[in-house]
């Protein structure tokens, strides 16, 4: 596990389907496809997203705290060849993520009930896990999935994703069904816009992005499909 904590600015906005077009295309010539993004430009990505037993971090983003974290298991292209398990870490306009690769058994192990796996003590990440699970009740609470279309810019190490077809996987805790009946969480219409940068955005990127002429999005991919699980299937938080 990567111990050193990278603290990145973050910028999310909701953007329709023109706004991409247009800002993908500018991007087509000032930034790279990111490595893993394969001939399509793209990949998938699942996430299971965790909390607790009292819903700790979907109600400190509610609240606007500016200090929070969140835990979650992520697979891409829904393959088991790759999975972390992350923390990702909110500090004011800062954003952080420790990550700890982890098999298909310990994820089925855990999806059991079976937190013993994670009792690891040469690995922090799963030993805190395994602490929140045991005295937070630390538990899954919703699929998260999308496509996601990544740019790279060396130029102060920008990244710039545009993710889409947001969907829930409602109650599902099975990252791997491949029979998962998962619903649109906005209007596909709408994509979210993402950028984490290290110190600056080069000028030629901000004018290409246009972000000054967006508006910011508050909610989370998190917040957004458990308030869709409440709206659509009575949850009670």
């Amino acid at each position: 596990m990567n111990n050193k904590l990278n603290y990145r600015h973050e910028l999310k906005f909701m953007i329709n389907r023109h706004q991409y077009y247009v800002i993908r295309q500018r991007m087509l010539g000032l930034a790279a496809y990111d490595e893993h993004a394969g001939h399509s430009g793209e990949y998938h990505i699942r996430s299971l997203y965790f909390d607790d037993i009292d819903n700790t971090a979907l109600h400190e983003k509610l609240g606007g705290i500016g200090d929070r974290r969140k835990y979650r298991i992520r697979i891409y292209n829904k393959q088991d060849s790759l999975i972390h398990f992350e923390k990702k870490i909110k500090k004011g306009d800062y954003i952080a993520k420790l990550k700890e690769p982890i098999t298909r058994n310990m994820v089925d192990s855990i999806i059991a009930g079976n937190i013993e796996v994670l009792d690891v003590p040469d690995k922090p990440l799963l030993l805190e896990l395994y602490h929140e699970m045991k005295h937070r009740l630390l538990a899954p609470r919703v699929i998260v999935d999308y496509i996601r279309e990544p740019f790279v810019c060396r130029n102060g190490n920008v990244r710039i994703t545009f993710d889409k077809e947001l969907r829930t996987g409602l109650h599902a805790v099975d990252l791997f069904d491949k029979k998962l009946q998962a619903v649109p969480a906005i209007d596909d219409n709408l994509i979210i816009l993402e950028v984490k940068y290290d110190e600056y955005i080069p000028e030629y990127l901000r004018a290409a992005l246009q972000l000054e002429g967006l508006t910011q999005q508050s909610a989370s991919k998190y917040v957004i499909c458990r308030k869709y699980l409440k709206t659509n299937s009575w949850e009670d938080y």
